[in-house]
């Protein structure tokens, strides 16, 4: 199979399976202020009231917190510019990407397995007695930068944006913290540029994968425990606009995604010509 084919069915099963980063920080993010004064850093006087954290305090600390926590349990549901809209049911992963999803878009259903840069796909109709199919999307050199829609990359987008604010009005989530920004392309390529807690690989790789973006609306719910509750967005770019609804719980408290037993999976190129 020629690359430009295998690039062509890489970005289709990247779209469908990926579609598509962890904010907080430490377990005590959420009282960044508390116990000390304005002024000077003293102890406040018992009762006084505590300087919550700043909003860009609270992405840093959930990333931290987030990043930490390795999986948790995803329901998203993604909104192309073409209308068409495509849901992720199972168990998300960061740094390395991962998933072990239940993916329904119109008209078709499937589970998709990532590890690092290798998707398994499992197939309706078993190839040569094997129901997985498997694509590197490294193969032949490193992988585009691509979205993960992984909790610690939602965070990510938000490290250091001074755009993001607390919105104090009604909140339909109680015990949450509700946060909006808009940014625009530039505000993107500066995520974490103030904050610096990404590794720099990271940071470039995040950057490359949304560099397509002209804008991108975010809100942002986080509890109580630091971790983000649910993330809404809506990006633009030269195709028009995609929305995103993604909800994360169980962090920490799910098991590892593990790919399929080698002998159960079958290579890309043997599906695309039909098995031996």
């Amino acid at each position: 199979m020629n690359r430009t084919a295998r690039e062509r069915a890489a970005a289709a099963l990247a779209g469908a399976a990926l579609l598509t980063a962890g904010l907080t920080a430490c377990d005590g993010g959420t009282g960044a202020g508390a116990g000390r004064s304005a002024a000077g850093g003293g102890v406040t006087a018992p009762g006084a009231p505590t300087r919550g954290p700043s909003p860009v305090e609270a992405v840093k600390a959930a990333w931290l917190k987030t990043v930490r926590a390795k999986f948790a349990m995803a329901e998203i549901s993604a909104t192309g510019s073409d209308g068409k809209t495509t849901t992720q049911t199972g168990t998300k992963g960061w740094y390395p990407s991962a998933h072990d999803l239940t993916i329904k878009g119109p008209g078709s259903e499937s589970r998709s397995v990532m590890t690092g840069d290798v998707v398994y796909t499992q197939l309706k109709t078993p190839v040569d007695g094997k129901p997985w199919m498997k694509l590197d999307l490294a193969a032949g050199g490193a992988p585009a930068p691509r979205m993960n829609e992984d909790p610690a990359e939602y965070l990510a987008l938000l490290l250091g944006q001074p755009k993001v604010v607390l919105d104090t009005g009604d909140n339909d989530l109680p015990g949450t913290r509700h946060y909006r920004a808009v940014l625009t392309g530039a505000d993107l390529q500066a995520a974490d540029g103030s904050t610096g807690v990404m590794p720099e690989k990271d940071r470039r790789y995040l950057r490359e994968s949304v560099k397509h973006l002209t804008a991108l609306e975010v809100q942002l719910w986080i509890g109580k425990d630091d971790y983000p509750v649910r993330v809404l967005t809506v990006g633009h770019d030269d195709k028009g606009a995609s929305s995103t609804s993604a909800s994360f719980d169980g962090f920490g408290q799910v098991a590892p995604v593990v790919a399929p037993p080698a002998d159960q999976v079958a290579d890309f190129d043997a599906v695309l010509k039909g098995g031996s």
